[in-house]
């Protein structure tokens, strides 16, 4: 078992994630090799560096689609994603943060990375470390 099969497993008890705003989708880490046209390794290192953020759904390890951009993650999400694992946050805790609606900013904190607003989102994670 990799350390990125161990470390998701450790994040979701059972193959069910159900966040509180679904994201928009899904992608396999296959597909997102494909898609970023690296390795599938190259991908489980992403995970394994915590660049990205994957979860195991139906027995696939699978990532929101909508925090990758172009060749890599979403610009802020690594940061974002140390200061909630710093706080003792697991990779399913954290996408459970990061697809929770919060009407002050508005919308959800991915969506938010999404369109430019990381500062108040890497406020907000660092508040709850403390």
């Amino acid at each position: 078992m990799t350390d990125v099969t161990r470390e998701s497993s450790r994040s979701s008890s059972d193959d069910t994630v159900s966040l509180p705003v679904a994201p928009s989708g899904w992608v396999t880490l296959p597909d997102l090799a494909e898609r970023l046209e690296i390795p599938v390794t190259k991908v489980s290192q992403m995970i394994r560096e915590g660049l990205l953020v994957a979860v195991r759904r139906d027995g696939v390890l699978q990532v929101p689609q909508e925090l990758v951009a172009n060749a890599t993650a979403v610009k802020h999400l690594p940061g974002v994603l140390t200061v909630l694992r710093d706080a003792g946050f697991t990779d399913h805790e954290a996408l459970e943060w990061l697809y929770t609606e919060d009407e002050s900013l508005p919308g959800t904190p991915a969506a938010r990375l999404a369109v430019g607003g990381a500062t108040e989102v890497k406020r907000r994670a660092q508040a709850l470390a403390l």
